[in-house]
């Protein structure tokens, strides 16, 4: 069978206020037909643009791209017809049932009436949305709301899949449902995926990989061509827990180090040649171990850019006014007679990076916004940097800062402008202002894009702009929500970085996340389920709770499944 989709010296440029930005510098490439293929990068990679040039939503400037044997800037109908693409932000209409959304988008593909049934039977079958045909789309949970959308993208069954980052801000039960409907459509129905993630993970399953960066292909071919090569140059080095961040940051800067990062009580650190770290200097109880490579080191060893990153200078040391950052004793929402949060009980101790963790749906987004202080608690006690949240909560938000999931940025506003609009809102005045704002420039490394409107930032550069403007008042406590969604393994290296320095400084840190290793980052965190308390203690403590004997080392997303799995069981 001929390649489904094949690209050749494909070009296409935009432009971005006074900026021609480069998404595709002349690649070439071709994807296998039958199975499931990767496409990674970091932000404004090109990945996006070039699944839009494949189902002819885009021309480009140069070059061709072939599509099921269609040229697909030439033929674009005809491409349309054949394949299924679901964007990033797929086009669910909420204010009609799954059902109408399905019956929309039968009749949008022009499937006939009398192939309906048997095909709605498979795909709500497949996604296990039966049960809820008469559900409004927009009460389903985010995981639902994604199956949603691919049944909507496979109404008629296509070749070649599309597939725009499905998974991201999805719970990692959803992410292996997602897949798994997957790999039925390339088994069962000979479907084709192209599948850009940014879970490395998930590369990690497919049968090929193309790696983009900078509008152009530096890689492709089967996942283990990547972390093979790393053979004899990673190594876990253990030192006391208690002193893992300094160590990490330590390894970090080492003649020979590409990269090293929290792995559990350890540091996984890459090498740029085959022999371990230099520890000579770190003390008796620090350990060096070899380990087997893996897809996510073959990544960064190729993309890391090697210039240092000093992160935050300028932090002043937070000297916190009790060791309590955060008491939670009997926290509960109801919404009518909904009970979104039952009951909670936990403590964040200040200086502590603290995860809240928990499928889509179980609460944590409610639990988050009432810990801001954004949402009125029904019942419970609730205490934020010693003050009473239910009875004073203007005066603890002055202590806090808030880095929204979707970055509350103003887009027709340049980044220097939505800085000082935030400063001022949190009450800095005069030389004040300039003075943080020069600060949040250089640390965040945003200078040269001080008078670019922030709506035409890259994700990465938006999320230090976010960052930054949530750190101008020099908060106590730092609540994030989702702060690396969407957002390629090297930003999210970066944005650690800053995270572990403030750590350092004694910030206090409470984070949600969907990825499960940076669940490994933090001291400690709980894990929700249906709006109680499922799990509380260190990522340690919580994945001996799912060890067996077949699975005697798991992972943190083994162990957050296993425990989401158990309770629904129960």
């Amino acid at each position: 069978m001929s390649t489904p989709l094949a690209a050749s010296d494909l070009r296409k440029t935009f432009r971005s206020g006074k900026r021609t930005v480069t998404a595709l510098d002349g690649i070439s490439l071709a994807i296998a037909a039958g199975g499931v293929t990767g496409l990674i990068g970091p932000d404004g990679a090109g990945k996006t643009t070039l699944m839009r040039l494949a189902a002819g939503l885009l021309v480009p400037d140069a070059g061709s791209i072939v599509c099921l044997g269609h040229d697909a800037t030439r033929e674009s109908l005809a491409v349309q017809a054949k394949v299924g693409y679901m964007p990033q932000r797929f086009g669910l209409y909420e204010d009609l049932s799954v059902q109408e959304n399905l019956d929309l988008y039968a009749d949008l593909q022009g499937l006939p009436p009398a192939e309906r049934p048997d095909r709605y039977a498979r795909l709500t079958e497949m996604t296990g949305l039966g049960p809820f045909a008469d559900r409004l789309a927009g009460q389903l949970s985010g995981g639902m709301k994604q199956k949603l959308g691919l049944a909507c993208t496979l109404v008629r069954p296509p070749r070649l899949l599309l597939l725009d980052e499905p998974t991201v801000g999805v719970d990692p039960v959803s992410r292996r449902e997602l897949w798994d409907i997957v790999y039925t459509l390339v088994r069962d129905e000979d479907m084709t995926v192209l599948l850009s993630t940014a879970y490395l993970d998930e590369a990690e399953r497919c049968a090929d990989v193309i790696l983009l960066h900078q509008g152009r292909v530096v890689g492709q071919g089967p996942p283990a061509s990547f972390s093979d090569p790393l053979a004899g140059r990673t190594f876990l080095v253990t030192g006391p827990v208690a002193e893992r961040r300094r160590l990490q940051a330590s390894l970090a800067k080492r003649p020979g180090v590409l990269d090293a990062v929290l792995q559990g009580d350890a540091v996984r650190v890459v090498t740029d040649a085959a022999h371990p770290p230099d520890c000579d200097d770190l003390g008796d109880s620090v350990t060096c171990e070899p380990v087997s490579p893996r897809f996510e080191d073959g990544f960064i060893a190729r993309l890391k850019d090697k210039q240092d990153h000093a992160p935050l200078p300028g932090v002043a040391d937070v000297v916190a006014a009790e060791d309590e950052a955060i008491g939670v004793d009997g926290l509960t929402k109801r919404f009518g007679d909904f009970t979104a949060v039952d009951n909670l009980r936990f403590t964040v101790r200040s200086g502590e990076v603290f995860g809240l963790l928990g499928a889509n749906g179980a609460g944590k987004t409610t639990t988050f916004r009432m810990l801001c202080g954004l949402l009125p608690a029904t019942a419970g006690r609730l205490r934020v940097a010693g003050v009473d949240l239910r009875r004073a909560a203007a005066k603890a938000r002055g202590r806090i800062g808030y880095m929204s999931q979707k970055f509350s940025l103003y887009g027709n506003l340049s980044v220097r402008q939505n800085l000082d609009f935030f400063a001022r809102a949190y009450g800095l005045r005069g030389q004040g202002v300039r003075e943080r704002l020069d600060w949040a420039l250089s640390a965040f490394e945003l200078t040269d894009l001080a008078d670019a409107e922030s709506g035409t930032l890259p994700l990465g550069y938006r999320q230090r702009l976010a960052m930054a403007a949530a750190l101008l008042h020099e908060p106590e406590i730092l609540f994030l929500d989702e702060p690396t969604s969407g957002v390629d393994p090297l930003a999210r290296r970066e944005f650690w970085a800053r995270i572990n320095a403030l750590a350092e400084h004694g910030v206090t840190v409470l984070v949600t996340t969907h990825f499960m290793e940076e669940a490994e980052y933090c001291d400690r965190l709980v894990i929700m389920a249906a709006g109680a308390l499922l799990a509380v203690g260190t990522p340690a403590e919580i994945k001996a709770r799912a060890a067996r004997d077949d699975r005697p080392a798991p992972t943190m997303e083994d162990a957050f499944i296993a425990l989401i799995q158990q309770e629904g069981a129960a």
